[in-house]
């Protein structure tokens, strides 16, 4: 495992980290499935001690991935003997009075629900805190602001930073840098999503913000593994996100991807890390685990792609991949 810096903090991260969304088990907001369908915790154990073996020492979560029990889990598997293993969790995202998604980005908010996934996790302090999707309006208010910088001072969080949103992640990466807060920002990017190229990936290493990449294989589709008769459980949110006409819109455009990675000689999977981990700024990428087999598909040593392969990946998406990006805002 190689380890790269977190921008300008002092945290030497795992270049592959470990996405917990999955493991945090089948919840729902409302009739809206918000996790990835059924668990089993004992395996989702293994599959954490796994990748520790295996040298990641960057594990991410977030206090509303399964209403805070992926984060008991790290909390069960880890408490009292993190050492030099390191968390990343967020805050914002909530549940409103009917059950529905909502968020919360008030300082009492915040200051109260770190209490709470300390305890959960079992640490005396988080690595990095994140804002989990807070957009402009959130950010002018400031609120949120004051609580990251008390905590801080305070010595419950080392840093924070803010993860961006999927489809319009500028404005408030903009706003952090003109404003000189946070240290990270977390944004989705992979061969499919490449919106951070055209403004926060350059901005952010110009100023030296840590960049954890997370989704590197796009919910599963660049895995090459999904078939155009793909069904996802009910409570699993790809149901909705990913149905069957989306479904069949990816695989037809990554076609020419799949077929590039045939002739490289390079499994799917290890195509996608590789382009994100060619990327210049790149801390971490934290793809989904859920099993000790993932762990080991995903944690490994992943070769550069060339120049001309990441040029040809990055034309093929402004020509073709960013019209499916928008089919993807659309559902």
């Amino acid at each position: 495992m190689k380890y790269r810096k977190l921008g300008k903090t002092n945290l030497l991260v795992s270049e592959i980290g470990f996405g917990s969304w999955a493991i945090g088990g089948p919840v729902m907001a409302g009739d809206v499935p918000i996790g990835w369908g059924q668990v089993d915790d004992e395996i989702s154990k293994k599959a954490i001690l796994k990748a520790a073996e295996l040298g990641v020492n960057f594990f991410d979560t977030a206090d509303f991935y399964g209403f805070g029990h992926s984060e008991e889990l790290f909390g069960n598997v880890f408490g009292g003997k993190w050492n030099e293993l390191l968390l990343a969790t967020k805050v914002g995202n909530t549940l409103s009075d009917t059950g529905s998604a909502s968020s919360n980005y008030s300082k009492q908010y915040i200051l109260t629900a770190c209490e709470k996934s300390l305890k959960r996790l079992k640490k005396d302090v988080i690595d990095v805190y994140q804002l989990h999707s807070a957009r402009i309006q959130h950010l002018e208010q400031g609120e949120c602001i004051e609580a990251m910088e008390q905590l801080q001072k305070e010595g419950k969080i080392r840093y924070w930073g803010i993860s961006l949103n999927t489809f319009e992640p500028q404005k408030e990466a903009i706003f952090f840098i003109e404003h000189k807060i946070g240290y990270t920002f977390q944004i989705a990017f992979s061969i499919i999503n490449q919106i951070a190229l055209e403004e926060v990936i350059p901005l952010a290493v110009e100023n030296e913000y840590g960049i954890i990449a997370r989704v590197p294989l796009h919910f599963g589709l660049l895995t090459g593994k999904f078939s155009r008769e793909k069904v996802f459980a009910l409570n699993d949110h790809r149901s909705k996100r990913l149905n069957p006409e989306l479904l069949n819109l990816s695989l037809d455009r990554l076609e020419k991807v799949f077929e590039l990675a045939d002739a490289r000689g390079i499994e799917p999977i290890d195509f996608a890390m590789s382009f994100i981990l060619s990327q210049k700024g790149i801390s971490t990428v934290i793809p989904g685990i859920r099993t000790e087999q993932q762990a080991a598909a995903n944690v490994k040593e992943f070769a550069p792609l060339s120049i001309e392969d990441v040029d040809f990946l990055h034309s093929f998406y402004l020509s073709d991949l960013k019209q499916l990006m928008e089919a993807y805002k659309k559902g």
